[in-house]
């Protein structure tokens, strides 16, 4: 089972990985809406690895029968990897390419509550609240943490609807 995990995990984390550096080119303006579309959707498409990843188990190892938690168990590993190598390519990419990403986002936000016709009172409130969260992201040890919470729920998704679509008892 470590095996598997292991080797989809890499697969998968080699993925996102690769297409969170793809983005870069196809999305050279940084539109922050597109580039969400494009993120999410890399990571579906690495995560894809987990139904494999179980099947491929199941199959081979467990005579065509898996738990749901056995299966479950497979597709948390994978996550934790994958979502590890998108973790440390978000650092990199921070330091070397989007080093002023937090600035760029926040000036995006209050610009689309502008253009919604937000109160005065409000953007105020979120010109503070955004200051605050451009100053918290420079620091690693929040900005991990945030970036792991991008990922990882999406992979537990996947992980769960594997682990269900596959158990066979």
């Amino acid at each position: 089972m470590k095996k598997i995990i292991l080797t989809y995990g890499l697969i998968a984390g080699i993925m996102v990985s690769a297409l969170m550096l793809l983005g870069i080119l196809i999305n050279k303006d940084h539109d922050l809406t597109l580039g969400m579309i494009y993120g999410y959707a890399t990571m579906i498409m690495a995560f894809s690895m987990i139904y494999v990843a179980i099947r491929q188990f199941r199959n081979q190892f467990m005579n065509g029968k898996i738990s749901f938690g056995k299966a479950l168990l497979i597709g948390l590993g994978i996550t934790l990897i994958a979502s590890t190598f998108y973790v440390l390519t978000w650092e990199i990419e921070y330091k070397y390419v989007f080093p002023d990403f937090m600035q760029g986002y926040a000036k995006a936000s209050l610009e689309s509550m502008k253009t919604s016709g937000a109160s005065a009172a409000s953007i105020q409130q979120a010109t503070s609240e955004m200051d605050e969260m451009v100053k918290s992201y420079k620091d690693p040890l929040y900005r991990i943490p945030l970036t792991y919470a991008e990922i990882l729920p999406v992979g537990v998704l996947i992980s769960l609807i594997c682990a269900f679509i596959l158990k066979r008892k």
